[in-house]
């Protein structure tokens, strides 16, 4: 699973990845803008809230299942799935997408080539269309993409662009979301 937010993301995400079970099996890959010229503090943030080890992403990393790994800033996050060999994390200094790094779109790009129909590709609330590329990249892909209902999210920019692509599986509100969160820790 991978999952991308902006303004208003860390409030958004903390509904949502307490509700994972300790049974989740998959390997849940987090991009939030943050400032780069700060420490990313949010694996510290959830992790005593959250039932999964939640961790910051560590260049050539295997991806373990049941893990939530946070792109560090300043870093793009991607998803490594070499031929032969487990995927691993991939860090990059490449230049900024769409003004961010770490950019949303750069990691559902990667993991929508890696895993394919085996992806859910979510985007939360935020302020510019960074995600939504990505996004139609996962659906591309066959995998499944969900987006944060716009009218709620504290910030509808990066979500209404999502819609706005014509990708969107599932548009739902955070409550609904939250729901299919419990439900795709227990069937990961």
């Amino acid at each position: 699973m991978v999952i991308g937010a902006s303004a208003g993301g860390v409030e958004a995400l903390g509904q949502l990845l307490p509700a994972l079970d300790a049974r989740c099996r998959a390997a849940v890959l987090v991009v939030v803008h943050v400032p780069r010229e700060r420490p990313n503090l949010l694996a510290g943030l959830f992790a005593a809230r959250c039932a999964l080890p939640i961790r910051e992403a560590v260049d050539k990393e295997p991806l373990q299942g049941g893990a939530v790994y946070f792109a560090p800033p300043d870093y793009h996050l991607l998803v490594d799935c070499e031929a032969g060999s487990a995927p691993s994390v991939a860090l990059s200094v490449d230049e900024p997408v769409r003004y961010s790094r770490p950019s949303i779109d750069v990691l559902f790009e990667s993991a929508a080539e890696c895993w394919r129909e085996h992806l859910v590709g979510v985007i939360l609330t935020g302020g510019n269309d960074d995600g939504a590329r990505g996004l139609a990249a996962v659906a591309r892909a066959g995998g499944i993409t969900i987006v944060q209902e716009p009218g709620e999210a504290i910030a509808a920019a990066l979500p209404l662009a999502a819609v706005g692509t014509g990708f969107a599986h599932h548009v739902l509100p955070l409550a609904r979301l939250r729901q299919v969160f419990a439900e795709l820790g227990h069937r990961a």
